[in-house]
């Protein structure tokens, strides 16, 4: 993630002003944008042709971002998510704090849950310290593959995204996909 340090300051000064674009996650190329700002959510579903009733994984660079979702995080809680985090492993929660659904409902859909994930790499997070939490869907369109490459991404997207980031090939996989219900994790993807 060589290019990422070199342009970070320019990639997140663009998410902050409510671009998006295409850059690596730390599984595979992701279409990102600030979670919080929602024009740039639906700016994603549109892009992407997501299907409006899916919710979309949220990059996150710590457990105390989950507060910003209306997440309340118990001490038992903390600890389940301390030994599953950071790393390559998405996890939903669900929304406890009432006050928050509405507010938030662009990004849970109804669900009233979100699926988080806290990377484990260094540059990521720093990006995430700038720009706040991100949605980072595959980058592709709804029911393709994602794309491997900058070239691929480009297909799917040309000029409606106003950045790419170009790490070369990735030939990682989607993250792993769990959910936490009373203390028990249900693996739904592996």
């Amino acid at each position: 993630m060589i290019i990422w340090q070199v342009y970070m300051n320019k990639y997140a000064k663009l998410i902050r002003a409510g671009k998006i674009g295409v850059m690596p996650t730390d599984t595979i190329y992701g279409l990102v944008g600030q979670a919080l700002n929602k024009e740039t959510v639906e700016q994603i579903y549109a892009v992407r042709k997501r299907n409006p009733s899916k919710p979309m994984i949220i990059l996150i660079n710590s457990i105390k971002d989950l507060a910003l979702f209306g997440v309340d995080t118990d001490e038992k809680l903390k600890n389940i998510l301390s030994q599953l985090w950071p790393g390559k492993i998405s996890i939903i929660l669900p929304i406890t704090n009432d006050s928050y659904l509405e507010k938030l409902n662009y990004l849970h859909r109804g669900t009233k849950t979100l699926a988080f994930r806290l990377p484990d790499d260094e540059t990521i997070i720093d990006l995430l310290v700038q720009t706040g939490p991100l949605v980072a869907p595959s980058a592709n369109l709804e029911g393709m593959s994602p794309a491997t490459t900058i070239d691929e991404a480009k297909k799917y997207f040309g000029d409606s995204v106003d950045f790419y980031v170009d790490e070369g090939k990735i030939t990682s996989h989607s993250s792993r996909l769990i959910k936490i219900e009373n203390s028990e994790i249900i693996e739904l993807r592996k």
